[in-house]
């Protein structure tokens, strides 16, 4: 049980874990956890639009996707250019003696080699997740942002996403809540 209390521990890092690539962008911040919370619903999300895979599976992917990030922490592209993480190595650490440790490791390994449809979807779920951050950086005023989105879309391996993608960078991040025409905004719930 001590094993198992530990690793939690460690992946509440993730919490306090930043992304560093929204550093070069020059706005927005967020936590690996942050983003692994949404990256798991869009697996979910896409998993759904999907039929043909294993939508468990998927989600399962996409929920540990950066867990070797607890001990490699979030390298960007620019990082990446002159540093290699060993994920291999950190998932093999942060798993050892947990009675699940095969799963997680096996997982991690397939996400990493992107070797099933499961996998390439949790990756699209990864990517998803940042054009929507990027998405809503654009729409409150980073036009830097719009740099960013053809390199995601490219990195895209299913329609399901692409799709989505598309309809993302067309809408607006802002029309889930503000509807425009509605008379609300005039006078709110005073009648």
């Amino acid at each position: 049980m001590d094993r198992i209390a530990d690793f939690l521990f460690e992946v509440g890092m993730l919490k306090r874990t930043p992304r560093s690539g929204w550093q070069f962008l020059g706005v927005g911040s967020e936590s690996v956890a942050e983003h692994v919370f949404r990256a798991a619903m869009i697996a979910f999300v896409l998993a759904r639009m999907d039929d043909t895979v294993d939508a468990d599976k998927v989600l399962r992917l996409a929920l540990v996707h950066d867990l070797p990030e607890t001990r490699t922490s979030d390298l960007n592209y620019v990082n990446q250019k002159y540093v290699a993480a060993d994920e291999a190595r950190a998932a093999d650490d942060m798993t050892r003696d947990l009675p699940f440790a095969d799963e997680l490791r096996e997982l991690l390994a397939e996400y990493r080699e992107e070797r099933s449809p499961e996998a390439l979807l949790a990756h699209d779920a990864d990517q998803i997740e940042m054009l929507l951050q990027l998405k809503e950086h654009l729409d409150s005023g980073c036009p830097a942002a719009a740099d960013w989105t053809p390199f995601v879309e490219r990195r895209l391996h299913t329609d399901t996403a692409k799709t989505l993608a598309k309809r993302i960078l067309e809408g607006d991040s802002a029309s889930w809540w503000f509807d425009r025409n509605s008379e609300w905004w005039v006078r709110g719930g005073k009648g």
